[in-house]
């Protein structure tokens, strides 16, 4: 059972930034670097970055000092009233407009809390492996903060859209928060109506949420509610739950693009003469793969032949797992082909790309190869879910990524 609960966000004052909080959103933690974060403070040193992202990298905890001052800085914005906490528990209508390979997309979702339960044990569901690092920087931020300060990215099946259709009224009025974030606009709507949201919460109950985006924040959450039930908390208590952003799987907008990939140190021919046996040329249309060179920039488009070599590879996989363009390109063509054929380990570090422009450029400079792959179907992410497997690493991309700051959940009663 999927249980959602409205919550009182905590919120900037719109009326403090003229209507606009494009100035004091952000990206995801996640994807941004120093020089990113330095940018966003420079448009306003209120930008939620500033609280969000106190240590960077965030790939392993910083020192205390840096999670406490992202304490004392939200403490010193709700003081001053920069934020400022919804009187009324509510569910929070979110869109997002952007556009994408020349069409123009809007993708409906809403935000609320969810009950926290163990992956296997319930019904949120992951599709990518976690590592240790990046859930102790944000179990040192959640700690001292007390805040879910950004959302997990869920995803749930509802091909009528019945449960859409329970927002549309709130979505005709006028908006409570925008802002634009990298290009993509952000509408939120507050609907604190206490029938709808129990009418929402029946809908969603008997569904599935499959993460997104976030498995580390889901985890970080857990381990949170965890270290709070040391003080043994009530089944209500606020750690109890996290702060999700639910999208329908069959939104039009729900998109989920390519994560290239790319070899340093290797060329075109050594590749397609050490693939030979697993791949054969293909028109683009139909490739499982492309293999550009930066050295020459010729291209290859490529079909995989040996699909079936991974029942033997990795007998206990799903099927599921089996059919995942990039569980074919690691576990076989690079761990099993490429790796013993070719001297040095070269082209065993992988670097990973959002942009096929991107992995070009970084093939070139590397004088190496870009694979270029296809997006994973959302059915394929769906179905290794639900038979309890996660994916190779950056098997999908959500796009548009959601925007930080619209909504910060309190984790104190």
């Amino acid at each position: 059972m999927l249980e959602i609960a409205p919550f009182a966000a905590i919120r900037y004052d719109r009326a403090k930034l003229g209507g606009d909080l494009s100035s004091v959103l952000a990206p995801p933690y996640d994807v941004l670097g120093q020089d990113d974060k330095d940018a966003l403070l420079a448009r306003s040193d209120r930008n939620i970055v500033a609280i969000d992202l106190p240590h960077l990298p965030p790939k392993s905890a910083g020192p205390p000092e840096a999670y406490d001052r992202s304490a004392r800085l939200l403490d010193a914005w709700l003081a001053e009233g920069t934020l400022v906490r919804d009187a009324a528990p509510a569910i929070y209508v979110y869109h997002q407009g952007f556009e994408h390979e020349g069409r123009r997309f809007t993708r409906r979702m809403f935000i609320a809390c969810v009950r926290l339960v163990p992956f296997g044990k319930g019904a949120i569901l992951p599709h990518e492996q976690t590592f240790g690092g990046p859930k102790e920087d944000r179990l040192a931020l959640m700690k001292a903060t007390r805040c879910n300060l950004s959302p997990v990215f869920g995803l749930y099946s509802d091909p009528d859209d019945s449960v859409g259709s329970l927002f549309t009224a709130a979505a005709h009025r006028v908006v409570d928060a925008y802002g634009v974030c990298d290009g993509v606009e952000n509408w939120l709507w507050v609907m604190s109506d206490r029938q709808v949201i129990g009418r929402v919460a029946a809908a969603m109950a008997d569904k599935s949420a499959y993460i997104a985006d976030g498995h580390h924040r889901y985890e970080t959450a857990l381990a949170y509610r965890d270290w709070m039930a040391a003080g043994r908390i009530a089944k209500d208590h606020p750690a109890g739950y996290v702060m999700f952003v639910l999208a329908r799987m069959e939104d039009p907008g729900c998109l989920i693009l390519p994560y290239n990939r790319v070899l340093a140190g290797v060329d075109l021919r050594t590749v397609l003469d050490v693939w030979r046996p697993a791949t054969e040329a293909a028109p683009r249309d139909r490739a499982d793969l492309v293999v550009f060179d930066g050295a020459t920039e010729e291209e290859q488009p490529l079909r995989f032949t040996r699909r079936d070599v991974l029942t033997e590879l990795e007998p206990r996989q799903s099927p599921a797992w089996r059919a995942l363009d990039a569980a074919y390109l690691h576990r076989y063509l690079i761990d099993e082909l490429l790796a013993r054929k070719v001297p040095d380990g070269a082209g065993e570090a992988v670097r990973y790309e959002k942009s096929a422009a991107e992995a070009r450029k970084t093939a070139s400079r590397e004088r190496g190869v870009a694979l270029l792959l296809n997006a994973t179907p959302m059915a394929h992410l769906r179905a290794v879910s639900e038979v309890g497997g996660v994916m190779p690493q950056k098997s999908t991309y959500f796009y548009p990524k959601l925007a930080t700051g619209l909504t910060i959940n309190l984790l104190a009663q």
